[in-house]
């Protein structure tokens, strides 16, 4: 069963669940030690090219072609998605805005069906339907009107997290157009890192004039950039060996690790709708799995 699990990249896909939901938790506690989206990201993007180059090494499996420019596109998409996402916490619970920002699955399954060709059975429709569900639970409707005291930061946070998921949904379907056309795992990820590096440090020096980043933002950047460079090499190894519409909804699931310690670490507010929606993730996950 491993094996199979192995080999249709779904373990690969739960493996990236795991570190996506890790990352989710620290760009809320950087927001909350008041650390700047454009600081983080920057930091972020300065240890992550290093570490995937590393990976590209170590793997022997750096191949430039035509193919891997498919990253670099890939790479502007994913750097406006994770500012965007990293600006929305300092107004949003990370308990809200990590499941929005991972419904981008939806977005990336869709299109996967429409332009790729891919399959869309009755396992993995129950599966996005019990994502879906999850998520809607997960939100729990406690949204506070827009005049409400701490409405209009919400708006905000709102707004900057939905641009992050649509653009973090075309960045994933755009990983496995690069990889279909024969870029290798490693390269993409490199070419990605280039782009969303140069974006990074033009962005800072755009609003601070100087390439300065404090402590706090290094610890914080080199911490993501740790963690997502294993969420990325996860959740390329699994598009190199199933499909998108599959594979990618479950590694967005990062919302299950995100959501369950928000509530039982962070002390954020619980309920047995939230509890439900926990369930449905669950079942989501065994739907994609079978499907």
């Amino acid at each position: 069963m491993i094996d199979g699990l192995i080999a249709n990249g779904i373990a690969y896909a739960i493996g990236a669940m795991i570190f996506f939901g890790l990352s989710d938790l620290v760009y809320k506690r950087a927001a909350a030690r008041g650390v700047p989206a454009h600081k983080l990201l920057c930091v972020q993007a300065w240890q992550f090219g290093p570490l995937v180059l590393l990976y590209g090494f170590a793997t022997h499996t750096l191949v430039f072609n035509l193919a891997s420019l498919w990253g670099a596109v890939a790479g502007i998409f994913a750097f406006v998605a994770f500012y965007c996402f990293a600006m929305s916490l300092k107004g949003g619970s990370v308990s809200i805005n990590a499941p929005i920002f991972r419904l981008s699955f939806t977005l990336t399954a869709a299109l996967a069906v429409i332009f790729l060709g891919e399959p869309l059975g009755p396992y993995k429709m129950a599966g996005l339907a019990c994502a879906l569900l999850a998520v809607w639970l997960l939100l729990g409707g406690a949204a506070p009107a827009a005049n409400a005291p701490g409405g209009p930061a919400l708006r905000n946070s709102l707004i900057q997290v939905g641009i992050a998921t649509v653009t973090v949904g075309i960045s994933n379907l755009l990983y496995k157009i690069g990889l279909l056309a024969g870029a290798t795992p490693a390269t993409l990820l490199v070419t990605q890192a280039c782009m969303v590096n140069l974006l990074g440090t033009i962005n800072l020096w755009r609003i601070e004039k100087s390439l300065y980043a404090d402590r706090t933002a290094w610890a914080h950047g080199s911490t993501t950039a740790l963690i997502l460079t294993g969420a990325f090499i996860l959740l390329f190894q699994g598009l190199a060996r199933g499909e998108a519409s599959r594979l990618v909804p479950v590694a967005q699931m990062g919302f299950v690790v995100t959501a369950a310690v928000g509530f039982f670490f962070l002390r954020e507010a619980f309920s047995a709708r939230k509890g439900v929606g926990l369930g449905f993730a669950l079942a989501a996950l065994a739907c994609l799995a079978k499907s």
